[in-house]
């Protein structure tokens, strides 16, 4: 697959590069989910410049220092004693070449070095600190693993802390780029391709791009692809969050997975998991680890206890709602089964997506200062919600949305009556010209 957007990352890492050319050595932390295509990113924006790549691994420093050592020589053609070993005395080496020469010095999966030698923070630190004015290296450090890499640069006791110039963090593929990319492979592409692949990627560019190599855009495609031996799907979200959770993975799934399939809110989660303290959990999981947004009705204030909770990476939601879910079928490899749960639940499962789908769109546009949704119970029986209210950039106007996959179930008079019940308990509203309707597959 041809490489698609990411102009503006690519433009932010030049802009740097230059900066670090003209002035003296930058450092800028690139971050982001598995897949997202950091790597990919970091290889187009530098890929006619000088550039030194490395890639750490769990092996023991020495061999580490040695295969750098080899991709350095190559390079940069700079002599190095071959019986260098430390990282340290590498990076001095490599910061020294920087007075007279240009460069771009990546490390990929930075946070790596905890399982190497963890002091590796702090040399880097005191080499950095005593050559970064007088010398010319673009240096770049990506990582995946969200925990870590914030520990690393935003924890004031690390000694990294305060170190980086500049941070790119990196997120799925915008929606016209899904488009893009769905128009080129199949040029006759439906709305139901659109929302499968929306709904199974969320524009994870690995993922997109996997499907699309294999002349996979459809629904029942995409299903059978994922739901297969040794498909990459299977694992994958075990494989992502396992290292990131470390020994308390088994909570943090639990919450995942409850979360998954609708139990949103925190006495929700804490009563099926048999009343256990869920809080700090569900805090770590958003700020720490971004998996999670925390969801309040339009209006609400900052400190409300109306609040719900999902997922945030749409993959995951799927993983976690059906091949988590039923991992007792995915142990004996019952593909048959799983692929009929996931066909059958597919109309009421998307719908709920649709909504994300079309609250992304909105906040793409940047046509809207607030977006969001908004409930409240009517009586103990029924729930009154509204799917999208959105304040126009211009604050004058009030857009309010129901979403039907399909707009022939769309009821005007109902919408009305919700309406009517959101501008009792919101009365600042009347102030906004409104307008309301229905958002269905047609409109994507």
């Amino acid at each position: 697959m041809k490489f698609y957007d990411r102009t503006e990352e690519i433009a932010e890492l030049r802009r740097i590069q230059t900066l670090s050319a003209n002035n003296h050595s930058r450092m800028t932390v690139v971050t982001g989910r598995r897949r997202i295509g950091k790597t990919s990113l970091i290889r187009r924006a530098f890929e006619d410049s000088t550039t030194v790549y490395l890639f750490v691994s769990r092996d023991n420093e020495s061999v580490l220092v040695k295969r750098f050592t080899d991709e350095i020589r190559r390079v940069l053609d700079i002599f190095i004693p071959d019986e260098i070993s430390s990282f340290r005395n590498l990076f001095t080496i490599l910061m020294q070449a920087g007075k007279t020469q240009h460069f771009n010095l990546v490390i990929d999966e930075f946070q790596e070095f905890y399982y190497v030698n963890s002091a590796i923070f702090s040399h880097i630190q005191d080499v950095w600190d005593r050559y970064r004015h007088e010398t010319f290296v673009n240096f770049v450090v990506c990582g995946s693993a969200y925990r870590m890499m914030n520990r690393i640069f935003e924890d004031k006791k690390e000694p990294l802390f305060g170190r980086r110039d500049a941070l790119l963090k990196l997120n799925p593929f915008k929606i016209d780029t899904i488009k893009e990319i769905l128009k080129d492979f199949k040029p006759d592409y439906s709305s139901e391709d659109l929302l499968a692949l929306y709904t199974y990627t969320g524009g994870v560019p690995k993922y997109v791009e996997l499907f699309m190599d294999d002349g996979v855009t459809d629904k029942d495609a995409m299903i059978s692809y994922m739901i297969r031996d040794n498909s990459l799907f299977v694992s994958e979200g075990k494989n992502i969050l396992i290292e990131e959770f470390g020994k308390d993975y088994g909570t943090y799934f639990s919450i995942l997975g409850c979360i998954s399939t609708g139990i949103n809110t925190q006495a929700g989660i804490e009563a099926a998991l048999g009343n256990i303290s869920a809080g700090g959990f569900l805090k770590r999981l958003m700020e720490d680890y971004s998996l999670i947004s925390k969801i309040r009705p339009f209006g609400s204030s900052e400190g409300s206890k109306n609040i719900r909770y999902e997922i945030a990476d749409n993959f995951l939601r799927f993983w976690f709602k059906y091949i988590h879910k039923d991992r007792s079928i995915v142990e004996i490899g019952n593909w048959n089964l799983l692929r009929k749960i996931i066909s059958d639940d597919y109309t009421t499962y998307t719908g709920d997506i649709l909504e994300r789908y079309f609250r992304q769109k909105m906040i793409e546009s940047m046509n809207y200062r607030s977006i969001g949704n908004w409930w409240n119970p009517k009586n103990k029986e029924n729930q009154c919600e509204i799917d999208i209210i959105a304040i126009t950039a211009d604050n004058k106007n009030v857009e309010i949305y129901e979403v039907k996959r399909n707009p022939e179930r769309y009821k005007e008079n109902v919408l009305k009556e919700k309406i009517d019940h959101l501008m009792i308990k919101h009365k600042e509203l009347k102030k906004y010209s409104l307008s309301f309707g229905n958002l269905s597959m047609k409109d994507m």
